[in-house]
């Protein structure tokens, strides 16, 4: 069975966006980026949103000779799993091993982590948002970086609350910290 994991880039204040939907200040440096890609590389499936699919399709091409290792190495961990696109208003989709749902069901994700030899990743805030109510998420990977930025798209939906336990933790040095947390019961 596969656990389902959220992982999010956070600010301080718990926003993965600003007001204006910028995210330039959670850039990952290289030794983040290396420590998220050995975070997801047991990832077999992403569940994504549309605006986090738009995002990262970046990485279907991300594998150039001229890219940076952990660029290079985090398109091999993206062309290896499979995705799972959860929009009522993209067209199709454009990535490989990539299908388009058009609504979130959580008796389907149920039966997904049931079967699934390896983890299975839960991006973008609403889709997360569905998954927590609905009591799927079994661990939250969060990198808080050293900047507020004072409203915008929350990384957690209000109204949930839930026990955690903390796994693992780790600060680098350019002040983003990581905390790693299973949900207990």
């Amino acid at each position: 069975m596969g656990k389902l994991t959220a992982m999010g880039i956070t600010s301080l204040d718990g926003y993965i966006a600003d007001s204006s939907g910028n995210f330039d200040w959670s850039a990952p440096d290289e030794e983040v980026h290396g420590f998220v890609n050995d975070t997801v590389r047991s990832t077999g499936t992403y569940l994504l949103g549309r605006r986090t699919y738009e995002t990262l399709t970046y990485w279907e091409t991300a594998d150039d000779p001229g890219e940076p290792a952990v660029h290079r190495d985090f398109a091999k961990i993206w062309h290896a799993a499979d995705k799972i696109v959860y929009s009522t208003t993209l067209p199709e989709v454009t990535t490989a091993r990539t299908r388009l749902e058009r609504s979130f069901d959580p008796e389907a994700i149920r039966a997904l982590k049931e079967a699934a030899v390896q983890d299975i990743s839960i991006d973008g805030p609403n889709l997360a948002a569905q998954a927590a109510r609905a009591g799927l998420i079994d661990e939250y990977h969060q990198f808080i970086s050293p900047v507020m930025v004072g409203g915008g798209t929350r990384y957690l939906p209000d109204g949930q609350r839930r026990q955690l336990e903390l796994l693992d933790q780790r600060r680098f040095g350019n002040g983003v910290v990581y905390l790693h947390y299973r949900v207990i019961g």
